[in-house]
């Protein structure tokens, strides 16, 4: 049988277990076996790495532990906006959407960019005339409310930061540019996919920053940013930093080290991340399976939700630094 596997994210960050209580961590770790699960069904059943990777998502976007979908965090208006992609390696299509409101899984919204239009990105309004068009499930305002983002609004909004959805220290502030304060990162949550027929797929969806201005958009929904996919060569799924991983096009600097320089996916992740990343002090994670069934994970970070399953490989979940 050909190998098959998939692996998941959400989020990157500030994630200690000193700050974590045991019933917190179980939770998490229950959410993240749920969503995996729920691709890995998809794969054993011979059905298609896109298939996983959307229904992985999907599931996540339902929890509100996780900063996407119903659990997403609020902008400095006290508002949601949501960003999501997806890309299919066989044929290196895509679709994203950015700043879309009440969308219940931006990731549908995504993939429906991708197969009914002839668009890659669609953002606001725009994008959510386009769902209404394509029968995307939609959710009042209600829907979306947790009194935990609230209330890292609130914190958030009194410190004059924007935060991660993970972050515990809302005292601490840095500064990214002369004009810009605060920790600009941000949680997401995202899944890679190899299915037997060698296809595999990227997809991700985000919440955004806590307290975020002016309509910024991260990396979630820029394809080759946040999210990369390509047959024979690997998919990728970022997390953490957005701004940084722009910069770096992080997910596709990962496909090209293994395409043009023939780096493993170990070797190409780990450089990424440790060396490229971490020459511009960017901060995050990704996850990546390759055209073998190869799968990394590597974080800068204080930690990374994040979760992993294969044919050759036992279930993995883990949260902390190793």
């Amino acid at each position: 049988m050909s190998n098959t596997g998939i692996a998941i994210h959400g989020g990157a960050g500030t994630i200690l277990k000193k700050n974590m209580t045991s019933e917190m961590e179980a939770a998490y770790k229950s959410a993240l076996e749920t969503a995996l699960n729920a691709g890995w069904r998809i794969l054993q059943a011979g059905g298609s790495a896109l298939d996983a990777v959307d229904a992985a998502v999907t599931e996540m976007e339902l929890n509100p532990l996780f900063n996407a979908g119903k659990g997403s965090v609020f902008t400095n208006e006290g508002i949601i906006e949501m960003d999501a992609s997806i890309m299919h390696g066989a044929n290196i299509t895509a679709g994203a959407v950015a700043a879309v409101r009440n969308i219940k899984h931006p990731v549908k919204l995504a993939r429906a960019v991708m197969e009914k239009s002839q668009f890659v990105m669609l953002s606001g309004k725009g994008a959510e005339e386009f769902a209404k068009l394509n029968g995307i499930e939609t959710a009042p305002d209600e829907y979306f409310f947790t009194q935990r983002r609230y209330d890292q609004l609130q914190k958030a909004i009194e410190s004059g930061a924007a935060f991660l959805d993970h972050t515990t220290d809302f005292s601490k502030k840095e500064t990214s540019s002369p004009d810009e304060a605060g920790n600009k990162k941000f949680g997401t949550v995202g899944a890679v996919a190899l299915d037997a027929d060698g296809n595999l797929a990227a997809a991700t969806s985000t919440g955004g920053m806590t307290n975020k201005k002016f309509g910024r958009i991260g990396d979630t929904a820029i394809i080759g940013a946040g999210t990369y996919a390509e047959n024979q060569v690997a998919a990728v799924s970022c997390t953490g930093d957005g701004e940084f991983f722009i910069r770096q096009s992080v997910a596709y600097d990962l496909i090209s080290l293994m395409k043009y320089k023939d780096f493993t996916l170990e070797e190409a992740a780990n450089y990424t991340i440790f060396n490229n990343l971490n020459s511009i002090k960017g901060e995050g994670g990704l996850i990546a399976i390759d055209s073998d069934g190869n799968i990394e994970m590597p974080f800068n970070s204080e930690g990374m939700y994040r979760a992993a399953i294969s044919n050759s490989l036992p279930m993995r979940i883990e949260i902390y630094k190793e």
